[in-house]
């Protein structure tokens, strides 16, 4: 037991110093996802060497200071996701119904069909938008009844799980796909004037996973990532970027790409909100997003139930307030934030 416990706490420590290899390779940036499991496994590790190696040999002290360190640090990246951080998003104090905007956006898993499934979770929870990844024809015929109480669309079935299905309640105006790294991989962006008359820009993107079967590189996702946040950050309208990002809330590229954007994380403060993978319930984190601007307060934000899918929907209802600017802060970008974001562009141009 001695050393398996050695054993698992020197993974722990290595699991924990790999995310700081500035690579794109997958094998590494794969790393950047399971925090909290390797935050349980370093914690289980420390207590295991505190009980079997004794403090006064070199090993066990050296191991115990290790892990330790790397548990510490493990901490303060999942800290600001619980109810100890202060939330970065304001919660509503009413709820400015023609003013408010409430998305439920979903990868349903191209392979699924229990749309259904899908159908009853929209009729339930009743959003203004419903955006759907992963979609082929297949499943644009499954959900075409949407269209009843969704007269504004926009439709990309793509038979590679990166098509893209946007239903809107609310008049959409200039919509428009677009490729932003390649050519098989779109992204939808639109205006959209909500009850009350006014207006807002919504992104729904979908970037490609670092992974051995998609790709080798988190390039073209980390590319994509920053090339939309350049954009939202010129935009004089409210924004709210959603969609399967493919990274975790706390890595490096998803929180550089708030700095850039200087966009508001509604989960911050508030919980994880674990989106994949619906089957395995100790590998889970968070890759579904919703984003917005200083101009938004929070009204609810739910994780919804298993729909067939390997991830589960996600549920946001924001509230577009004048004066949250003056009651929230957006991230903002240094100067070197902004050179690494430059070249994460570069890379996939």
């Amino acid at each position: 037991m001695k050393k398996i416990v050695g054993y698992v706490g020197a993974f722990s420590i290595i699991a924990t110093l790999l995310p700081f290899i500035p690579t794109p390779h997958w094998s590494i940036r794969i790393f950047d996802f399971p925090h909290a499991q390797v935050s349980l496994l370093t914690a289980l590790s420390l207590v295991g060497v505190l009980y079997y190696y004794s403090l006064k040999s070199i090993r066990g002290s050296v191991l115990a200071a290790l892990l330790s360190a790397a548990l510490l640090y493990q901490i303060t990246l999942m800290v600001p996701y619980t109810f100890l951080a202060k939330p970065q998003v304001v919660k509503t104090d009413g709820e400015d119904i023609e003013g408010s905007l409430s998305v439920l956006s979903a990868n349903i898993y191209m392979e699924n069909r229990q749309s259904d499934r899908l159908l009853e979770k929209v009729e339930e929870y009743n959003p203004d938008i419903v955006l759907l990844l992963e979609t082929d024809q297949w499943w644009a015929d499954a959900v075409s009844s949407l269209k009843q109480d969704y007269p504004y669309f926009v439709e990309v079935p793509i038979d590679n799980t990166y098509g893209m299905l946007l239903y809107s309640r609310h008049k959409l105006i200039d919509p428009a796909v677009e490729y932003l790294v390649k050519d098989d991989i779109p992204s939808i962006h639109t205006e959209m004037e909500l009850a009350s008359g006014a207006r807002i820009k919504l992104y729904a993107i979908h970037p490609e996973p670092p992974t051995p079967t998609e790709s080798e590189s988190s390039t073209p996702r980390d590319g994509e990532l920053m090339i939309c946040g350049k954009m939202v950050v010129k935009d004089t309208l409210p924004v709210v970027v959603i969609g399967d990002l493919n990274d975790v809330a706390w890595s490096s590229t998803t929180q550089l790409f708030q700095e850039v954007s200087q966009l508001l994380d509604p989960r911050i403060g508030r919980g994880f909100f674990n989106t994949f993978n619906a089957n395995y319930p100790l590998l889970r984190w968070p890759l579904d997003h919703v984003f917005h601007s200083e101009d938004f307060k929070l009204v609810r934000m739910v994780r919804l139930p298993d729909i067939g899918s390997d991830h589960f929907p996600i549920f946001a209802h924001i509230s577009l307030e004048p004066e949250a600017v003056f009651q929230q802060e957006p991230p903002k970008p240094t100067a070197e934030d902004l050179k690494e974001a430059e070249k994460k562009i570069e890379d996939v141009q």
